[in-house]
């Protein structure tokens, strides 16, 4: 394949060449070896960041030379080569963008056509040169000598045909390349950590770090991933929440706590749910689910000033999502009834929500007990239109097994979720803190269990000594961090997961 072909290919060729693509490129790696020049070396001269002398030279005018001589690194994302001056355009990881210039009469035919040659769209280089500006105003980098840092084997997609969402996410590396929003996706997610932790440190906060791997499973009704240890020869379970041992903390003294963990359940995976996700919990003493809305409020408004500059976020598809403010409250009871046409209570029987169910068309699970039932009410009738932020006060008692019961309405928990975009966001709760309640509660957890529920809790006796020395009174809140990225972008949750889970290929 000739010189000029061999180029040509780089710059857009069809799937069905890729695999001669790969032999040139393979074909190239053994040329540099044979010639004694490394393709992987250890080190590459490099004396600054693109982003710096971006930053250092802004306002050099057009055809300027500085006699600054400076040796930059960065990515091959465009080159062209014409004859007697080629050019090429350097990425480095944040984005920035520096071109590199190569005339004859500066680096001699030789390296020009070594340069010509050995280097493809992809490749990573060094190039060593005086830093000017272009007769068209570009700030450039005119090279006198030029340097491998990593030569690919495999070409970069063609710019102009997006990769679609499978590939985004099975070959981040590939979208971190190539798409910007998926750099900036990236980086977004260090900076609401950040803002996270500010916001709970600014309250007084400790954030703590809890097992992942636990002898009982427990802290939120879901199905958990099972293994194996070996040095004691017993099952363990990988955490579906580190409730259990946070509200140990609180025992212990550690009055306001959280933690910004790793959870695990073995459920479905769809545009919201992912079996392995990032979540926060936390829990105030004194505190009860008032209390934690205000604190929920806060991390989400704070984290949308840190990353967006504002509580009016805008979306990746230009919809911009108001924030700000006081958010709405309603009942999670009520909404079931205006929804239905008639008043449905804590008090509604289980006969009587089924014949609801199936007026609306929802499928009836016969496993599941009366509050649940309720709450798939709410799910398929109330939730997709829960676009602005919306907290839903009023749980079942029945699925809320870790929660105190209302302090005035009969069979209802203090336990509230955040909906945003039409998806769950946050929960919390005042919790219960009678160890003698609690057992109860986790007995008949048990016993559903024990009928099959695989979601049900499991008696965790250790948690249980540990609530009988005493919990002040308390608020605890969950919320999903990779969600919150979410509400933030409009994202799907595997955009907002650096690298989630895909089956193999």
């Amino acid at each position: 394949m000739s010189e000029k072909g061999a180029q040509e290919s780089n710059s857009g060729a069809e799937v069905d060449d890729l695999p001669e693509q790969i032999r040139i490129r393979h074909e190239k790696r053994e040329t540099l070896i044979s010639s004694g020049v490394e393709p992987y070396p250890v080190a590459v001269p490099r004396t600054s960041s693109l982003k710096s002398i971006r930053e250092k030279f802004a306002d050099l005018e057009i055809d300027v030379t500085t006699g600054v001589t400076e040796s930059l690194s960065g990515r091959v994302i465009f080159k062209r080569d014409t004859g007697k001056l080629c050019f090429a355009t350097l990425r480095e990881g944040d984005g920035t963008e520096l071109q590199a210039m190569f005339s004859l009469d500066k680096v001699g035919e030789e390296v020009l056509g070594q340069w010509k040659t050995f280097v493809d769209i992809g490749d990573f280089v060094s190039v060593t040169g005086e830093i000017i500006t272009s007769k068209r105003g570009e700030l450039s980098i005119l090279a006198t000598s030029w340097n491998m840092a990593a030569k690919t084997l495999r070409p970069l997609p063609v710019e102009h045909k997006p990769l679609s969402e499978e590939t985004r996410v099975r070959m981040r590396y590939v979208d971190l390349i190539v798409r910007p929003e998926a750099r900036s996706n990236a980086r977004l997610r260090p900076v609401v950590m950040k803002s996270l932790r500010d916001t709970f440190s600014q309250r007084d906060f400790i954030e703590v770090e809890t097992p992942m791997l636990q002898v009982l499973h427990g802290g939120a009704a879901a199905r958990p991933f099972k293994t194996q240890i070996n040095a004691y020869d017993m099952e363990l379970f990988l955490r579906i929440a580190p409730e259990l041992y946070l509200k140990r903390c609180i025992v212990g003294g550690i009055e306001r706590v959280f933690e910004i963990n790793r959870n695990f359940r073995n459920e479905g995976a769809d545009s919201s749910h992912s079996p392995e996700f990032a979540m926060i919990e936390s829990y105030q003493s004194y505190g009860d689910w008032n209390s934690m809305i205000e604190l929920t409020r806060a991390l989400v408004q704070e984290a949308a000033i840190a990353s967006c500059g504002s509580t009016t976020v805008t979306h990746f598809d230009g919809r911009e999502s108001d924030l700000g403010g006081k958010w709405d409250q309603i009942s999670l009871y009520g909404s079931v009834s205006k929804a239905v046409g008639v008043e449905v209570t804590a008090m509604t029987s289980h006969d009587e929500l089924i014949e609801l169910a199936k007026k609306v068309g929802l499928s009836v699970d016969p496993k599941w007990i009366t509050g649940k039932l309720l709450e798939e009410l709410f799910e398929h009738l109330v939730k997709p239109e829960l676009k602005t932020p919306t907290f839903v006060m009023g749980f079942p008692l029945d699925t809320s097994p870790l929660v105190r019961a209302h302090r005035d309405i009969p069979g209802v928990a203090e336990k509230w979720d955040l909906y945003i975009d039409g998806f769950e966001l946050a929960t919390g709760y005042s919790e219960l803190t009678d160890p003698v309640i609690q057992r109860e509660r986790l007995v008949a957890q048990a016993a559903l269990g024990a009928k099959g529920d695989v979601e049900a809790m499991v008696l965790d006796e250790d948690f249980l000594r540990a609530l009988e020395f005493g919990m002040p009174p308390l608020g605890g809140m969950g919320m999903g961090v990779d969600r919150l990225l979410m509400a933030l972008t409009g994202l799907g949750i595997r955009e907002t997961i650096l690298f989630p889970l895909v089956k193999p290929e």
